[in-house]
């Protein structure tokens, strides 16, 4: 089977018209379909950015080809599931078989601007799994062409369809960064989603993922296991981290970032990473080879949809080399 290699459109870094051209860049260099970051704010000031991702996948339906999905979005705080469905179902109608639904439990730099209580990591989770089943009801009543309605622990749906769908509903694919998130996903999902991280770490996602699947009744093997990489790739090992350090501090942060509100906060916490900080948790290095090692494991690990997020501003350069070098090189 074709080696499936993603880009990650970081929307938090760059404006959304260049977003847009630096994924179709990245197709025409042989990259296939488009994970793009849901942000209010940016991590870190001097990123900038924080566009409208469904704004923001619409145009890159236009002008791609590939798959394309948020890389997540949040139903339970700045949005409710209802609104989600209809984006998603929205985004479906207009590019058949090609779009996705990633969701996550959200970070308090996202989801505290609207002012609600930000709970633990259980009821985040909660929320999320809560919300996703108000927007599989949606999908699958609207389909049939029956109102669905709702009435849960953290969310109500009063008596309503979506008139809006494509003929197939989105597959909905949940993040999860954790063992008993990642088999909850497995009973209730189509597939996972998550980040780099340490080979037995991600080993365990897969196999809990593994475990629910089963539980559900499914194979887990024609689920998608979908994972965003951060690396930092330039033309010498010294630009390499410098951009590692400069552009994606974030990279290099040990702990829990997920109740951290303001971007102001991260670059104060930024200021404390150094370059023996991302040892282990991303590849920094100017050689294609020593990338294409490191996706490869992903991949016989057992992911089978890999979106590359290059931490530089060179972008262009990334995209020329790694389309040469390494995507041709890849196994899956």
């Amino acid at each position: 089977m074709p080696v499936h290699i993603g880009y990650a459109a970081m929307l938090e870094r760059f404006p959304p018209a260049e977003a847009v051209t630096l994924a179709a860049l990245a197709e025409s260099h042989g990259f296939t379909g488009v994970m793009a970051s849901d942000h209010f704010q940016p991590w870190l000031p001097a990123q900038g950015q924080s566009s409208f991702v469904w704004s923001v996948l619409a145009a890159l339906g236009e002008r791609t080809t590939g798959d394309l999905g948020p890389g997540v979005t949040t139903p339970t705080f700045r949005w409710h599931p209802a609104m989600v469905a209809q984006a998603s179902a929205t985004l479906g109608a207009l590019y058949p078989g090609r779009h996705w639904l990633g969701i996550g439990s959200g970070e308090a730099l996202n989801e505290h601007v609207v002012g609600h209580y930000w709970p633990e990591a259980p009821e985040r989770i909660n929320r999320m799994f809560e919300a996703v089943d108000v927007i599989k009801k949606l999908f699958a009543g609207s389909l049939a062409g029956r109102d669905v309605r709702h009435s849960g622990q953290y969310f109500k749906l009063e008596s309503t369809r979506l008139w809006t769908m494509p003929k197939v509903a989105p597959q909905i694919f949940v993040a999860a960064s954790g063992p008993v998130t990642a088999r909850r996903a497995g009973r209730n999902v189509d597939g996972l989603i998550t980040t780099g991280a340490p080979t037995d770490r991600l080993a365990a996602l897969l196999t809990r993922f593994a475990e629910g699947a089963r539980e559900g009744g499914r194979d887990p093997s024609k689920m998608p296991k979908v994972l965003q990489l951060h690396l930092s790739w330039a033309a010498t090992d010294e630009e390499a981290m410098r951009n590692a350090l400069v552009e994606w501090p974030n990279g290099g942060m040990r702990f829990a970032r997920s109740d951290i509100r303001s971007p102001f906060e991260f670059e104060q916490l930024a200021r404390t990473v150094r370059a023996e900080d991302f040892e282990g948790q991303m590849v920094v290095s100017a050689d294609p080879d020593v990338h294409r090692a490191d996706i490869q494991r992903h991949l016989d690990l057992g992911f089978d949809r890999v979106y590359l997020h290059n931490v530089g501003r060179n972008q262009a350069e990334f995209l020329e080399v790694f389309g040469r070098e390494v995507l041709p090189a890849l196994r899956a």
